[in-house]
């Protein structure tokens, strides 16, 4: 219960926060100084270029990578983002939606928020182990985004906007999200394979950087929420819930199961697979639609539905977590 407060504190504290800083600046009672827009994009650089690859280099640096199985953890990663988007698109023909709520809902199960969410939830329940394999988990996780999650909801939408399909690799190689979390698991892993040992003082500023990551992302997403129309959009949301949380994390389990997962340092990897197939709507899945003149509203409802539906899913994650 203690687990499950604390990180329903840090979400909940995050996302609050955004959303008072947004409304006192809308109403001018306070000034910022420079756009609200390039206040979220400065949270995020901080959180994403200085404590998320410190951490992911100190945990990356003491757990075990010995078990070759472990090659598939990001292949499940990328199996979920698959299976999400699949299925969403499969409920938009049973809701008869038509093409900009299709590709708004296709969103909605592509796009899973491991970043700020999944990656504080594996660390309080599972600790340093379970959030180094986060970052193995989501090691497709930028490419399957833009090779496959924007250019299929594009397809659905009527935007002009265009994706650089043709030199997709080298727009990957020079992000610097991408090159900052892939270096600090190389370094990381190589100071494990070489048997450095860490230093004691790592541990407290792992505890440290991962809740203030958690806190800095979920900021930067409260500034920008919004409430007026979930009602309008139920089914979409029950849909878009019934996936993410029972669906996915099903199938990403069962697959887990048969890899073996369960027998590695006492079914460590399967924890971290549950957790991660069962996260809600990522932030991400608002960017196509405002690119590709598809449904925001829906995709806002279905985000907000399913990261508020974390109260009732969090304990349900931890009872499960605890008999396995």
């Amino acid at each position: 219960m203690l687990k499950f407060v604390y990180s329903f504190a840090i979400i909940f504290m995050g996302l609050l926060l955004g959303y008072v800083i947004q409304i006192l600046v809308r109403r001018k009672h306070i000034s910022i100084g420079i756009p609200i827009d390039d206040w979220r994009k400065l949270l995020q650089k901080v959180a994403l270029l200085f404590f998320n690859p410190v951490a992911i280099l100190g945990a990356v640096w003491i757990v075990s990578l010995k078990n070759a199985a472990l090659i598939a953890l990001p292949f499940i990663g990328l199996f979920t983002f698959l299976t999400g988007g699949m299925l969403a698109i499969g409920a938009a023909r049973l809701l008869d939606l038509e093409g900009k709520k299709t590709g708004a809902l296709f969103g909605c199960g592509f796009f899973t928020n491991i970043g700020a969410i999944g990656t504080l939830i594996c660390f309080i329940f599972l600790g340093e182990a379970g959030f180094a394999m986060v970052a193995i988990y989501k090691l497709f996780e930028e490419l399957a985004y833009y090779s496959i999650g924007f250019p299929i909801a594009k397809y659905y939408g009527s935007s002009r906007h265009n994706l650089p399909a043709s030199g997709l690799m080298k727009h990957l190689a020079r992000d610097p999200y991408i090159i900052t979390a892939l270096s600090s698991i190389a370094i990381g892993g190589l100071l494990n394979a070489a048997g450095v040992q860490r230093p004691e003082f790592y541990k407290t500023i792992i505890s440290v950087f991962v809740p203030l990551l958690t806190v800095l992302l979920l900021t930067s997403i409260g500034m920008a929420m919004k409430f007026n129309k979930i009602g309008a959009y139920i089914r979409e949301c029950v849909s878009i819930g019934v996936i993410k949380f029972a669906l996915v994390p099903a199938l990403a389990a069962l697959a887990a199961y048969f890899l073996g997962f369960d027998k590695i340092e006492n079914g460590l990897p399967l924890k971290v697979v549950i957790i991660l197939s069962s996260m809600p709507v990522a932030f991400n899945a608002l960017i196509p639609p405002s690119l590709y003149d598809l449904d925001l509203d829906l995709a806002n409802s279905c985000w907000f539905f399913t990261t508020a539906m974390l109260v009732v899913e969090l304990p349900m994650l931890l009872m499960v977590i605890n008999m396995i």
